[in-house]
């Protein structure tokens, strides 16, 4: 279940994900399979090869991108992996937002 974002946050990840763009979205998430986890960061980009590119130099294998809805494919970054990727690509502000 994600909360603490807008429809139009959502919207402007999807806007750029089509526009070919890597895309960040940071929301409150709970989930019963990741106890520890509040927040996810999904990482998305229409060209699965560029994802898959971009997630290697962070250690993100191909497999783990989330294409069951082929137009919004994305990585889902949680934990100690999703601050220091977010710190890495300047998003502090997804950080301080939520507290990460």
């Amino acid at each position: 279940m994600a909360f603490g974002i807008t429809k139009k946050d959502v919207l402007e990840w999807k806007r750029a994900i089509n526009r070919g763009e890597l895309a960040f979205l940071t929301h409150y998430w709970l989930d019963d399979r990741f106890p520890c986890c509040k927040t996810v960061t999904k990482v998305g980009c229409r060209n699965m090869n560029q994802l898959a590119e971009w997630g290697k130099q962070y250690g993100l294998s191909k497999e783990w991108i989330d294409d069951r809805k082929m137009n919004y494919p994305h990585y889902d970054l949680l934990g100690e992996r999703q601050k220091t990727i977010l710190e890495k690509e300047g998003l502090i502000d997804h950080i301080t937002k939520f507290q990460l």
